[in-house]
C-alpha cells in the first residue's frame, strides 16, 4: 500500500538459472529447520521519512484528487493532506496528518464491481483487527466509508522490505527471515472463522486456468487429484492468511515488522503466503529453499497444498506479466529503444527478462507437483 512502484515494471535482470536448493519440491532427508524470528539489524534510515512537498491540483488528475480529499474529509475532518504516495487509475494514496497523528488515505477511483468488492474487503479487514488483534503489527484504523470506498488508516513508520514486486537483488537474509517470522504468526492465527472469508476458489480457478490455455490437460488433472485428495484426507486445516505476502507489503521498523494492504486476507489452502514469497524471490534461491522446507515440515499433506498454491500463484504472475508485455509492445514508440542507455534493457526487455524467469519458476513447480502425485 505504501510503496509507489508499479506492479509490473522491474529493474534490469540477468537471466539465470535456479541454484541448487532452489525448487520447491525437495528430498525429505534435507528438510530442517525452515526459519525462526530474527532480530532486525541495525542500520539507519528505518523511521518514516519527514513529510514534504505539495498536492498539485491542476489538470484532470487534480480534479480526481480534490474529489478524493473531499471524500477521505467527509469521513475525518480533521484530515490535513500533505502529499500523493501514489495515482494510479485504480487508487490514491494521500498521506496527511491527523491532529498528532500521521495518516495514509486509500481511495478507490475506479468503481468497478471488482475492484470495490476487494477494497471493501480490506476496509472489513481493518475493522475486524480493531475488535480481535492480530499477532503481528498493523496500522491502526482511523476512518473508513465502504459505500465510497474510502480508508484512512495510521501512517506506520519503517521501510519496505523490497520496493518492487519482484527485487532484482536477494534482499538480505535478515530481512526475509523478519518477514518469514511474521507471515508464520499471521498464518498460525486463528480469528473467528465468521469474520473472514475464502477468497480463492480452487477448483473453479483451476479450471479456469486451463480454459484460458494456461494449465494443460496434465496439469488440470494433477491438480484436481492434489485438491481432491486435500479434501478427502481431512488431515488439512484451512489457514488463514495475508493473501499478498509480498515483501512489498511488509515494512521494517526497528519493534517488528508491520503488515499492510489486507484485501485478499481470509482462509486459504496452508502455505499460500508462503507460495506467493517464493513466486517473487526468484534472486534468492537459498531463500527459497527455506521456504520449501517450511511448507513440507507438517508433511505431505502441506506439501501438497503448497504446490497447488504454487502452480496458481506462478500462473497468475505469468499471466500479469504477458499482459504487461503485450501492452508495453503496442505502446512503445519506435524511437524509444534508440533512447535507452547502452546495456540498459528497455522496459519490454525488462518485463520479457522476468516473464521468462516466471515460466521457468512455472516448469520448476510443475514437475513437483508431478512427482507430488506420483507418491499418492
Amino acid at each position: 500500500m505504501y510503496t509507489a512502484s508499479s506492479s509490473v515494471s522491474t529493474p534490469p535482470r540477468p537471466h539465470r538459472p535456479l541454484g541448487a536448493g532452489g525448487g520447491p519440491y525437495l528430498d525429505p532427508t534435507h528438510a530442517g529447520s525452515a526459519y525462526g524470528a530474527s532480530r532486525m539489524p541495525r542500520r539507519s534510515g528505518t523511521g518514516t521519512q519527514p513529510l514534504s512537498g505539495r498536492i498539485d491540483l491542476s489538470g484532470p488528475q487534480g480534479a480526481q484528487l480534490r474529489i478524493a480529499i473531499a471524500s477521505v474529509q467527509r469521513i475525518c475532518p480533521e484530515f490535513n493532506p500533505v502529499q500523493v504516495l501514489r495515482h494510479s487509475g485504480r487508487s490514491v494514496l494521500i498521506v496527511g496528518t491527523t491532529g498528532r497523528t500521521t495518516a495514509v488515505a486509500k481511495c478507490l477511483l475506479d468503481h468497478s464491481p471488482a475492484w470495490a468488492e476487494r477494497f471493501r474487503h480490506e476496509i472489513a479487514a481493518y475493522r475486524a483487527f480493531v475488535r480481535h488483534r492480530p499477532p503481528v503489527r498493523v496500522p491502526r484504523l482511523i476512518a473508513a466509508d465502504p459505500d465510497n470506498c474510502t480508508l484512512v488508516i495510521e501512517r506506520m513508520p519503517g521501510r519496505a522490505a523490497a520496493l518492487t514486486r519482484h527485487p532484482v537483488e536477494a534482499p538480505p537474509r535478515a530481512d526475509v527471515r523478519a518477514a518469514l517470522g511474521a507471515i508464520a504468526r499471521v498464518n498460525a492465527w486463528r480469528p473467528p472463522a465468521e469474520m473472514f472469508g475464502r477468497p480463492l476458489d480452487y477448483a473453479p480457478r483451476i479450471s479456469r486456468y486451463h480454459e484460458l490455455g494456461l494449465f494443460t490437460d496434465r496439469d488440470l488433472s494433477d491438480l484436481q487429484k492434489l485438491v481432491h485428495g486435500l479434501a478427502l484426507s481431512g488431515r488439512v486445516d484451512w489457514q488463514f492468511s495475508h493473501g499478498d505476502a509480498l515483501l512489498s507489503n511488509i515494512l521494517l521498523s526497528p519493534t517488528g515488522p508491520v503488515l499492510v494492504d489486507w484485501e485478499h486476507a481470509g482462509w486459504y489452502l496452508p502455505g499460500y503466503d508462503l507460495a506467493t514469497l517464493w513466486a517473487v524471490l526468484g534472486e534468492a534461491p537459498m531463500e527459497r529453499r527455506r521456504i520449501s522446507q517450511a511448507a513440507q515440515l507438517a508433511g505431505p499433506a502441506s506439501r501438497d497444498a503448497f504446490l497447488v498454491n504454487l502452480m496458481l500463484v506462478l500462473t497468475r504472475e505469468i499471466r500479469t506479466y504477458e499482459t504487461a508485455v503485450q501492452r508495453t509492445m503496442r505502446d512503445a514508440a519506435p524511437a524509444s529503444a534508440a533512447q535507452n542507455p547502452p546495456g540498459v534493457p528497455s522496459a519490454g526487455e525488462q518485463q520479457r527478462l522476468l516473464l521468462r524467469r516466471l515460466h521457468d519458476d512455472c516448469a520448476l513447480a510443475r514437475r513437483a507437483v508431478r512427482a507430488a502425485v506420483g507418491t499418492r
